[in-house]
């Protein structure tokens, strides 16, 4: 039963990873794979030894299994309620046209001088939202800034680069980033912060300064600016713009600041945030009639949520949680530290393996496979943990697929898998090892 739960788990993993083959949503893989994770686990030991002729003679009563479902469920559910509360402000904060705000300032034709800007507002924007949702934006901004589309597509590679590299230092800026803040191993935001950004700015800067000179002297043509019916709908004045921008910026920030004050999950502090901004914007848009006013509420936009995200990474980190019970876990722990040893080396091949799967379940695994130590390399805020944030999220740019903001650069832009492998991929690596490198020089 052993082997059946591990088989289970890989062609969950498999059906994700080639999920546009299947053309089975990733959500709907993962929930089967949790789900029948867990069944298998509970149907093959209590957590004593108990075969399952135990459970059936004495019932599910004081089992086990069930301390260990209850906990981790409280963590995973503090992870799926800080996404949907930062989902929804972003997508509030769109809806007002907020971003446009930043965005219409960019006048510039040159490639190169975009390429740097483009990639650098990606950076600390993915830090402050987050890489996914910035992302989505910054693709809409380029469909504005550049005709040609296999240009376009080369900008589009390099904000998968950028946002990436940006949200590995932000405890919001990127989900598994996000998992080890909220799960205790980096606590500090400062800390991981001020250890994080540098290593993560030069995977950014190394990628950049190689395209620098292969692009020197482009300029670009731009689109012929048209505006569908849709643009007039549910407009908003300059003043609600900013205002709904900068209490939406300020309170994704103010989370870290709720944690370090009260002590209580971050996904708390989120929930305020929302729940503040969903107040004021009731209140501006008091006075519209039903129809205009809709699009502009929380209410309208929690229609426009990924939800499928959200159970994605419920059934997937309930699959890692199962894993973990079981045991599976730290015999791969055991088996990385005899084969390996290194925890530079260990990150540094985690990250490459983001990039073939999901982060979010290599970091859960992480999480489950090494306990926080008192003090060293696996204490809170201790360099493993630091380096797996960073490897885990900027290793991922490797290829499309392997994060998030690349599956949606691929969605929205139909970028084919094999150009992104040409063209962007080698960049990603050479960034990915240059910032790698810096860290471990850094601290090591």
């Amino acid at each position: 039963m052993s082997i059946l739960i591990i088989a289970v788990f890989i062609l969950g993993y498999l059906a994700i990873a080639l999920e546009h083959n299947i053309k089975i949503d990733k959500a709907a893989s993962a929930l089967i794979t949790g789900m029948v994770c867990w069944a298998l686990y509970v149907f093959t030991i209590d957590g004593h030894g108990h075969e399952i002729t135990h459970i059936i003679e004495h019932g599910v009563e004081g089992i086990s299994y069930k301390t260990g479902l209850v906990h981790h469920l409280f963590d995973i559910g503090s992870i799926l309620f800080f996404l949907m509360g930062a989902m929804t402000i972003v997508e509030l904060v769109d809806a007002h046209e907020g971003f446009a705000v930043i965005t219409n300032r960019i006048k510039t034709k040159n490639a190169v001088k975009l390429l740097w800007i483009i990639c650098t507002l990606t950076f600390f924007l993915s830090a402050i939202l987050d890489n996914l949702t910035t992302t989505i934006v910054m693709i809409s901004l380029l469909r504005k800034l550049i005709k040609e589309k296999e240009m376009r597509w080369l900008f589009v590679g390099m904000v998968v680069v950028s946002a990436n590299a940006g949200g590995a230092w932000s405890p919001i800026g990127d989900v598994t980033t996000t998992m080890l803040w909220i799960k205790g191993q980096l606590p500090d935001v400062p800390h991981m912060i001020t250890h994080l950004i540098i290593p993560s700015l030069f995977a950014m800067i190394a990628p950049l300064t190689v395209l620098s000179f292969t692009m020197k002297g482009k300029q670009l043509e731009r689109p012929m600016k048209s505006e569908g019916p849709e643009h007039y709908i549910n407009p908003t004045s300059q003043n609600e713009r900013i205002l709904v921008l900068i209490l939406g910026v300020l309170g994704l920030l103010f989370v870290p600041v709720f944690k370090t004050v009260t002590h209580l999950p971050p996904f708390m502090g989120m929930m305020l945030s929302l729940g503040v901004l969903w107040t004021v914007t009731e209140i501006i848009h008091r006075a519209k009639n039903k129809e205009d006013k809709h699009e502009l509420s929380v209410i309208g936009v929690l229609q426009k949520i990924d939800v499928a995200s959200v159970l994605f990474f419920l059934g997937i980190l309930l699959a890692v949680s199962a894993l973990q019970e079981y045991g599976h876990l730290n015999t791969l722990a055991g088996a990385l530290d005899e084969k390996i040893g290194n925890i530079y080396a260990i990150n540094v091949v985690i990250g490459f393996l983001s990039s073939i799967v999901d982060n979010v379940p290599l970091v859960a695994a992480a999480q489950g496979m090494y306990p926080i130590q008192p003090t060293g390399d696996f204490a809170t805020n201790g360099h493993f943990w630091e380096f797996l944030a960073y490897c885990a999220g900027v290793g991922g740019s490797s290829l499309i697929i392997g994060s998030a903001a690349g599956v949606a650069a691929m969605g929205l832009e139909k970028i084919d898998f094999g150009w992104y492998l040409k063209k962007i991929s080698w960049l990603a690596v050479i960034g990915y090892l240059v910032g790698a490198a810096v860290y471990y020089v850094m601290y090591a």
